[in-house]
């Protein structure tokens, strides 16, 4: 290993081997800790060993769109816990994504491995606008997760919490939230960031083999 980094070290002077790890544990970090994607991890996937799951989270709309098109790809196809193409495009904020995903029939009420739906991640990573739109779609605020959470219990954002009490009104909130994301609440930045490896809410996991056919990151 200590001749592998010298090597390394020795064609990019710059490369520091603790920065991936730094920015992987980004997310876990505690109040007033940075507000990033609840699975990020950052990695360099070649284009050949690329998924589906890998051209969602690039937010590569027109691959995605041919390959569910071309019916080479499911729409409802989940990764190895569980998560859908619907749950990554939500997780990072992708709401044109999202929104294509639900014209060609993704299911608004799936639920991954841990009993998320696509509302508990947009609500967690606070991206009001995704919330308001799988709301439209008929997302179920209802349903909860394994550990009991309903997606209004995974966010500190004012506004999500009530567009998910009162559904139907199409409300944006009380002025809490910016059209898109949470922001400027240090304390509900840090605890989003918290959030994101307790019990409730989108984990940060380990990604699965890039081989897999069906997270890495």
């Amino acid at each position: 290993m200590q001749e592998y980094v010298a090597t390394v070290k020795k064609l990019d002077p710059s490369w520091n081997p603790q920065m991936t790890e730094k920015r992987g544990k980004e997310s876990k970090t505690a109040f007033g800790g940075p507000v990033v994607s609840s699975l990020y991890q950052e990695e360099t996937i070649r284009e050949e060993d690329k998924n589906i799951f890998d051209y969602c989270r690039e937010n590569n709309i027109d691959y995605v769109t041919k390959a569910i098109r071309s019916k080479k790809v499911d729409v409802n196809v989940t990764d190895e816990e569980g998560r859908a193409l619907l749950h990554w495009a939500c997780d990072r904020g992708h709401k044109e994504l999202v929104s294509v995903l639900l014209q060609h029939a993704a299911d608004v009420n799936s639920q991954d491995g841990e009993g998320q739906t696509a509302l508990h991640y947009a609500a967690a990573c606070e991206f009001l606008d995704i919330v308001e739109l799988l709301l439209k779609s008929g997302a179920d605020p209802t349903l909860r997760d394994q550990e009991g959470c309903l997606p209004e219990e995974v966010t500190d954002c004012k506004a999500i919490t009530s567009a998910l009490q009162q559904p139907t009104a199409g409300k944006t909130g009380d002025g809490f939230c910016s059209p898109s994301r949470c922001q400027g609440d240090p304390q509900a930045d840090g605890a989003r960031a918290h959030r994101s490896h307790s019990t409730c809410g989108p984990k940060v996991l380990t990604p699965p083999p890039v081989a897999f056919a069906s997270r890495s990151r």
